[in-house]
C-alpha cells in the first residue's frame, strides 16, 4: 500500500499493548490535538519499512472525544503488519495518517427506530466507538450489538460492554442495548451458535433480542470479514431489506473489517 506524503501523517507513541489471545490484541496510541474522526471511521496506521512504508486500516475503538486512540487488531500468520504488532511494545513509535475515513456511520440513516450492529472479529471496533456517543442512543430507541467469533475466548469485549452501564455520558441509556454474543465453533451457555445469515433467516437473532425486525423500523450495519458481510447482506436482501444509498434510502450499511 502506498504511503501518504510525509506531511500527511504524524509519528505517534504506543501507550500500551494488551494481548488477549495469541491472535487478538488491543493497543492505544497518542492522539494529536488536530486528529478528528467520526465514530465508525477507521485510521490508517503504519511503520517505516526500509525506504518505504507499511500501511493498514484499523477502525477506532475510542470515543470521538477520547484523549487517546485505541485499536483492536487480529493478527494474521505471516502478515507483515501482524509481525510488527507482535513485536510492538509501549513506547514504540507508530505512524498515523492525519485523515480518518469510512462511511459506516449511523447518521446516514434518515429514519428507523432500531439499530442492529452485526460484527465478526475486529468488526466490532467501530460499534464500540459508536456506543460511547450519546447521539446514537438518542437517535434510536433500541440498539442490538452482535459479535460473532469462533471460540469463547475471542469475546474479549464483554466486560467493556458491561461497563457502559457506568459510563458518564451513556450509562443512563444502556437499558436500550441488547448484546448478543455468537460463538460458532463451540457451545457456550448464553451465546448463539450459528452464522449470522442463518440467525437472521431462522429468526433466532430477533428472538434472542426480543425484537421484531422489519424494513419499516430496523436498520442494519455490517462490519467484519468479507464473507460474512456478503453472505449476511444477501440474507437481508432475501428478507426484504435494501442497501442504503445517498439518494435511495435503505436499511443496510456495510463495510469489510480490516
Amino acid at each position: 500500500m502506498s504511503a501518504p506524503a510525509e506531511a500527511k501523517f504524524t509519528e505517534e507513541t504506543v501507550l500500551w499493548v494488551k494481548r488477549h489471545t495469541s491472535k487478538l490484541m488491543t493497543f492505544a496510541i497518542t492522539r494529536p490535538e488536530s486528529y478528528r474522526f467520526t465514530a465508525g471511521q477507521f485510521s490508517r496506521l503504519g511503520f517505516r519499512d526500509g525506504s518505504g512504508f507499511l500501511w493498514r486500516a484499523y477502525s477506532v475503538v475510542s470515543a470521538e472525544y477520547a484523549d487517546t486512540l485505541e485499536y483492536f487488531a487480529v493478527l494474521i500468520e505471516g502478515g507483515p503488519m501482524s509481525a510488527r504488532f507482535e513485536a510492538m511494545c509501549a513506547g514504540d513509535s507508530i505512524l498515523l495518517d492525519k485523515t480518518a475515513t469510512g462511511f459506516l456511520l449511523p447518521d446516514r440513516f434518515a429514519d428507523g427506530r432500531d439499530l442492529v450492529m452485526l460484527s465478526t472479529g475486529s468488526g466490532i471496533a467501530p460499534f464500540l466507538s459508536m456506543l460511547q456517543q450519546p447521539e446514537v442512543w438518542q437517535r434510536f430507541a433500541h440498539l442490538v450489538l452482535v459479535h460473532s467469533v469462533s471460540y469463547a475466548d475471542e469475546l474479549i469485549f464483554n466486560q467493556h460492554i458491561a461497563a457502559l452501564a457506568d459510563h458518564p455520558l451513556v450509562g443512563a441509556f444502556v437499558h436500550q442495548l441488547c448484546f448478543v454474543p455468537v460463538v460458532t465453533r463451540e457451545q457456550v451457555a448464553g451465546a448463539l451458535g450459528k452464522r449470522l445469515p442463518e440467525l437472521l433467516q431462522d429468526g433466532s437473532l430477533a428472538q434472542y433480542a426480543g425484537k421484531l425486525f422489519s424494513p419499516a423500523d430496523t436498520r442494519f450495519m455490517l462490519c467484519g470479514n468479507p464473507a460474512m458481510v456478503q453472505d449476511t447482506f444477501k440474507a437481508l436482501i432475501n428478507l426484504g431489506y435494501a442497501m442504503h444509498r445517498n439518494k435511495i434510502p435503505g436499511q443496510i450499511i456495510m463495510e469489510n473489517g480490516f
